[in-house]
């Protein structure tokens, strides 16, 4: 069994391919390997993975599969994985050389099943920044993505990514980070993750997000059989009423009116009394402002709220 298995979700990715991969053959670590997943992809991505495996035979293997979507995709690569650590890289990203190193000595050294490292977002023109990903004591609040993370076999025994969906490596990652016996974080940014590119924080698209409303059922189902429900209603204020209605106010199209009544709607019929909500109560005090607001149907007033605390932060 080789100690990592780094799967990569492949689309449309022609453009950026060679970096990614690049960047995974420049790990610092040795027993490792990477699974290209060619997800139908209708242009050359396909034809480079293969010229990939063909050039590092027993470090790369190509899989190539029917167009199915993301999460789909990570789930063969699951299936065919040797190691006893996966890691998930999309296709558009690179990673630094020390990444896995430096993730398999946390968790072999500290018995962790989840290690998380810092996420660096980069941007066409090269303007980078660190992304927030870990809040002290509450590992759960590091669920946004898979991609920053390393996760022991043996812990994600039957958690698979929802196919289909969007918000599939959110569920992933919560599930995994609830089970978990053990998380550890690693103040480094050691994944690059490429800012522009169309994507699911980025769209237009309103009903498409009501994904999240069957991912949040979905992790109903998986907390009340982990007994668990105080962190369900922690991830649905946080990433319905919170992240998902803010998200949904920037948008442009009519759609959204109609999603946002929906969405709270959802949240209202799992918390009847926000006030009441230990999760809730727990939020600081500015972030309990703006979920109460989004609850009681006054969005658009949240939105004002928090383009006046962006622009005194830019004129500071």
């Amino acid at each position: 069994m080789k100690k990592l298995s780094v799967i990569v979700p492949v689309y449309r990715a022609e453009k950026y391919l060679a970096r990614c991969v690049d960047s995974l053959l420049a790990q610092s670590v040795e027993d490792f390997e990477i699974l290209l997943v060619d997800d139908g992809s209708p242009d050359l991505s396909g034809a480079l993975c293969d010229e990939y495996a063909a050039a590092h035979p027993g470090k790369i293997r190509t899989l190539h599969i029917d167009n199915g979507g993301q999460g789909r995709a990570r789930n063969r690569g699951i299936e065919i994985a040797e190691g006893e650590y996966l890691g998930f890289v999309d296709s558009d990203d690179w990673v630094e050389p020390s990444l896995y190193e430096k993730m398999l000595a946390a968790a072999e050294t500290e018995n962790a099943d989840v290690v998380v490292c810092g996420i660096r977002t980069v941007r066409v023109d090269g303007v980078t920044a660190s992304l927030p990903v870990w809040q002290e004591g509450n590992p759960l609040a590091a669920a946004g993505s898979a991609c920053n993370k390393l996760f022991r076999r043996a812990a994600v025994g039957e958690i698979r990514f929802p196919e289909g969906l969007w918000y599939e490596d959110f569920a992933f990652s919560a599930k995994l980070l609830m089970r978990s016996q053990k998380t550890v974080y690693l103040p480094e940014d050691l994944y690059d993750y490429r800012v522009g590119q169309e994507s699911t924080m980025n769209n237009e698209n309103a009903r498409k997000n009501l994904d999240m409303l069957e991912i949040m059922e979905d992790l109903r189902e998986f907390t009340e059989q982990e007994g668990r429900r105080e962190d369900y209603e922690y991830l649905l204020i946080n990433h319905v009423l919170l992240d998902s209605v803010n998200r949904l106010t920037l948008q442009h199209t009519p759609a959204k009116l109609e999603v946002i009544w929906l969405m709270r709607a959802y949240v209202r019929e799992h918390i009847p009394k926000l006030s009441a909500c230990a999760a809730w109560q727990r939020e600081p005090h500015n972030r309990r402002i703006i979920m109460k607001l989004n609850y009681d149907g006054l969005e658009d007033l949240s939105k004002l709220i928090l383009n006046a605390k962006k622009m005194l932060k830019k004129g500071g």
